[in-house]
């Protein structure tokens, strides 16, 4: 079995120890309008510091009130959920399974889920080709929604493992749109650059940028916003 295919196989047995501890069901006639997937870099070039700042900057952006309102959807259909943090080829770890977001409640479990969580690794390099082949798994196995979203931040260009662009590749990417969001300190063109041809796909992708870790939160609500709003309408009709 060759490398593809050892990876597909340890992220399928995580997926079904986790669809095992799935939270609450959606009610009966819940419309999900997006399936999205949050994937944070926890890889060794992240101090402490800058870890803490991924993780409360997602929270504060969470309970935003637009976002609040974009992810229960109010009459346009919500959004299914789910956060895990990545860095080396099988240090993919979940925060959060998916979780329908019907109300505030489901939004206030999902910040306390991650305000509450421990950071899994600090030494592994930076295998984001594995961390989207993962999220692309996950993804087969969301809720039914109308549309797939994988979101994923990262500092610096894959380092082992096979690149974004095969994971693109070799897993099933055909219905999923890849986001990234590029956390700089000082090169923008070439981290940028990489994102641009490397990671997102699909139809109206992009790369959202933050200034550094302390720009993190701003960025993240920017980018959640932009791809929790699109085309809901146009989907349900």
């Amino acid at each position: 079995m060759g490398e593809y295919g050892k990876h597909r196989a340890l992220v399928m047995r995580r997926v079904l120890t986790v669809l095992l501890a799935l939270l609450a069901s959606s009610p009966a006639g819940a419309v999900c309008r997006q399936a999205l997937v949050l994937a944070l870099d926890v890889s060794s070039s992240v101090d402490e510091t800058e870890y803490a700042l991924q993780i409360h900057g997602l929270a504060r952006a969470l309970d935003d009130p637009q976002v609040r309102e974009a992810l229960i959807g109010t009459g346009s259909g919500h959004v299914a959920l789910m956060i895990y943090e990545w860095s080396g080829r099988s240090q993919q770890v979940d925060i959060l399974p998916w979780l329908e977001i019907i109300d505030d409640d489901r939004v206030d479990l999902a910040i306390n889920t991650l305000e509450s969580h421990q950071r899994s690794h600090s030494d592994y390099p930076t295998s984001l080709g594995f961390a989207m082949g993962y999220g692309a798994i996950q993804l087969a196995n969301s809720p039914a929604c109308f549309r797939k979203t994988m979101d994923i931040s990262g500092d610096g260009v894959s380092n082992d493992g096979y690149r974004p662009a095969l994971a693109i590749l070799n897993f099933d990417f055909s219905d999923i749109v890849v986001n990234g969001l590029v956390i700089l300190d000082d090169d923008t063109a070439e981290l940028t650059r990489y994102y641009q041809q490397e990671v997102i796909h699909g139809f109206g992708s992009f790369v959202e940028i933050a200034a550094g870790y302390q720009d993190y939160a701003r960025a993240i609500k920017r980018k959640l916003l932009r791809e929790l709003t699109v085309l809901a309408v146009s989907e349900l009709q």
